[in-house]
């Protein structure tokens, strides 16, 4: 067939069936949280002049522990539900693989495992293992399988499975294949069996497998999730007015989740100040008290054209003095009628001499203030386009 949009020509077949093949599936996923990340050390950058690295940074920050234990989560990905974050209350997380096991077990299935999981880490609960050399690979989830890796590890260990057998039973119990389940049972059985393990306790660890591994989740996915988590979470702790500004940013199209974050600021104690024509950019920023500033963009009827104008004229000559200043400078045909006046609406430009209704008075028929200003500012640029001025020196019109 021929693909959407372009002349390429394209196929399509099971992935079961390219697999049996020898051709790789592979799942590429596109991640807001990773603009986020690069928002953020950007505004770090911008405001204290710090490089971060945010593959270095170290994995045993208590700070940022502590927001987790807090359940302090609100912009944290994959961990900022409710439900998750009451069991980060609970668990009180101390090391990074109980973030990677929070991230896995967090979904239906697995979930009935957390009371369990969160009372053993906090030694309410007593640690076993079916069989004593269980430990090596179940210590770090306190006893409870939670990952395919996991079942992968064990099946080796426990009935010297090969790797590509340990995956065909990852794979077989994962998506019930019971073609598959039925071929390996007898051959994990006689391995057990051949090391000198029980049969009644084998047959319970295979049972447990069978029900656990159809939503058993992968290590590696868990982890690198976890991860991107962590380097939010460790950004939120240290850095929270650039974090919450970045989330601002990202979320400057819908009214609800700029609510929303605003409110999440609030409760951190982070100020975040209305528009402001003189610090405000295109997008959320952070003035040097660490209060977040507007982003004009997330101004209804302000575009990024008109945005670019306005900032780049005042980095070049600095700030704007008075509001006849400001139309004096500025582009008027980037920085249009419906623009301005969205601006004045949206208090932008309160930090000058007019009051917001002002800008919108007028008297009859005629034309509001702000119409006037524009006039009178396009006049002003056209009597510098032409190098015309008049008698006295100046613009013509008032």
């Amino acid at each position: 067939a021929t693909a959407k949009d372009s002349q390429l020509s394209v196929t399509q077949y099971d992935n079961s069936v390219v697999e049996s093949a020898g051709l790789l599936k592979m799942d590429f996923l596109g991640l807001k949280t990773l603009s986020l990340i690069k928002d953020t050390i950007k505004l770090v950058k911008y405001i204290h002049n710090k490089d971060i690295d945010i593959d270095s940074i170290p994995l045993d920050d208590n700070k940022t522990y502590e927001l987790f234990q807090r359940g302090d989560t609100v912009g944290i990905f994959q961990y900022e539900s409710s439900g998750m974050q009451k069991y980060l209350r609970d668990l009180k997380p101390t090391v990074f693989e109980d973030l990677i096991a929070m991230n896995a077990l967090y979904r239906p299935g697995p979930l009935e495992y957390i009371p369990s999981f969160v009372r053993r880490k906090n030694g309410l609960e007593k640690i076993t293992y079916d069989i004593p050399q269980m430990e090596e690979y179940l210590k770090e989830t306190y006893g409870i399988t939670v990952y395919q890796e996991q079942v992968m590890q064990l099946s080796q260990k426990l009935a010297d499975f090969s790797k590509g057998d340990a995956d065909l039973l990852r794979k077989g119990m994962g998506k019930k294949i019971k073609a598959v389940i039925d071929k390996l049972r007898p051959k994990f059985f006689d391995g057990c069996a051949a090391n000198g393990f029980d049969v009644s306790v084998v047959e319970k660890i295979w049972t447990d497998w069978e029900a656990f591994a159809s939503y058993a989740f992968n290590k590696s996915h868990s982890t690198c999730y976890a991860m991107i988590a962590y380097q939010t979470a460790f950004l939120k702790a240290h850095y929270p007015s650039e974090l919450m500004a970045s989330l601002l940013t990202n979320h400057m199209n819908d009214i609800k989740d700029i609510t929303y974050y605003m409110e999440e600021s609030k409760r951190m104690g982070v100020v975040v100040l209305g528009p402001d024509i003189n610090e405000s950019f295109y997008k959320f920023s952070v003035n040097n008290n660490g209060e977040i500033r507007f982003g004009l963009g997330a101004v209804k009827g302000v575009g990024e054209g008109a945005v670019e104008a306005i900032v780049n004229e005042r980095k070049e000559n600095g700030n704007y003095k008075s509001f006849v200043d400001f139309i004096q400078r500025v582009d008027l045909r980037s920085a249009n009628k419906r623009t301005l006046e969205s601006i004045a609406s949206a208090g932008g430009f309160d930090s000058f001499e007019f009051k917001r209704y002002e800008y919108f008075s007028k008297e009859d028929n005629a034309p509001s203030f702000l119409e006037k200003m524009i006039k009178f500012g396009n006049k002003i640029k056209d009597n510098m386009n032409s190098n015309q001025v008049d008698i006295f020196g100046d613009s013509s019109e008032n």
